[in-house]
């Protein structure tokens, strides 16, 4: 007698490009690659996130990541003073300050680090969100045209909105990867579609973005053995596929949802090996959140000695791994 099917499954797939703790990761787009960048810090991978901030349509992408090649450094003049703040097009809020000052030299600081960081990373992980570009328009008495990267609470009457044809998107993205390639000849680029919904649009236009996103995406990697499509939008869609995995607003994944992902990656790029101290590595960064009933008895102090014991061990086998803090932070608790 057949099982009963009650869901399809998306098989992971491992990639001959694996990802090695040797390895530096640079992830650039929405807030889905915010997620999965935290969870690579936990496992104490070398990664660089979002150089302006969260990025959803790939013009702010495309441009976020020419500013760093280029090592762009902004002034005064790229920005504008809205609601006691001074922004920019191209960033994120998080980058805008009180004083141009202080919104300069988080902007600028940032790029700079972010271009040492990209000339020698391995991999880039670039997760587009929507083919939806939001444009200046002449009610805005700024730059008339400017595709933004944020609204920065600015009246919605300055904005006009056009979703990108999949011929200009391909264009977009080509002149991207080259230009990546150019500057870091070694890099393995990953694209990934966010599964976030943008329902600011509504369901339908929001199905349009992520068709015109998929297509132009997979025109690109296959045009070249160092670009790859990961399945994020397809295992949240398609696999899972059940509102209980998404937040309240239905819109974002949930904790179940977002760790289903970060399994399939896991299942992917990181080999055995890998796998196995990552394990170690989330052992001691739960040890080191623990909080002790009672600080200074023997039993923490046996606790604490364990830690040490396994975190050097660690260390000896793989000398690259940033485990140093650990060590000194279990040595200083026994001490006390």
């Amino acid at each position: 007698m057949s099982t009963l099917k009650f869901k399809l499954t998306l098989a992971s797939k491992r990639s001959e490009n694996q990802i090695s703790y040797r390895d530096s990761l640079f992830l650039i787009g929405s807030c889905f690659s915010e997620n999965i960048g935290a969870k690579l810090n936990t496992h104490l991978f070398k990664v660089f996130e979002n150089p302006h901030g969260i990025l959803f349509n790939p013009i702010s992408v495309a441009n976020s990541l020419s500013d760093c090649i280029e090592n762009k450094q902004y002034i005064e003049a790229d920005l504008f003073l809205l609601n006691e703040v001074w922004n920019s097009w191209h960033h994120h809020s998080r980058f805008s300050g009180i004083t141009t000052k202080e919104a300069l030299e988080k902007i600028n600081n940032s790029i700079t680090n972010a271009h040492a960081f990209l000339k020698t990373a391995d991999h880039i992980v670039i997760t587009l969100g929507s083919a939806w570009v939001y444009k200046l328009n002449n009610q805005s008495t700024y730059s008339v045209g400017q595709v933004v990267a944020n609204n920065h609470k600015a009246l919605a009457t300055w904005f006009d909105k056009k979703l990108m044809k999949p011929d200009e998107l391909v264009l977009l993205l080509k002149q991207m990867v080259k230009s990546l390639f150019q500057f870091n000849p070694h890099l393995q680029i990953i694209f990934t579609i966010s599964p976030v919904r943008h329902l600011r649009e509504g369901l339908v236009e929001n199905n349009r973005s992520k068709a015109v996103l998929i297509q132009a995406v997979h025109e690109i990697v296959e045009a070249s053995k160092q670009t790859a499509y990961f399945p994020s939008y397809e295992y949240v869609i398609d696999d899972l596929r059940d509102y209980r995995f998404y937040a309240e607003d239905l819109v974002h994944p949930n904790y179940a949802a977002s760790n289903y992902v970060w399994e399939k990656l896991v299942e992917t790029y990181f080999n055995e090996q890998t796998q196995d101290i990552m394990k170690q590595v989330a052992e001691i960064q739960l040890a080191v959140q623990h909080k002790p009933f009672f600080a200074g008895s023997s039993q923490h102090k046996e606790f604490l000695q364990n830690c040490i014991a396994k975190t050097e061990r660690l260390l000896s086998l793989y000398p690259y791994l940033p485990l140093n803090e650990q060590v000194q932070f279990f040595k200083q608790a026994f001490a006390k």
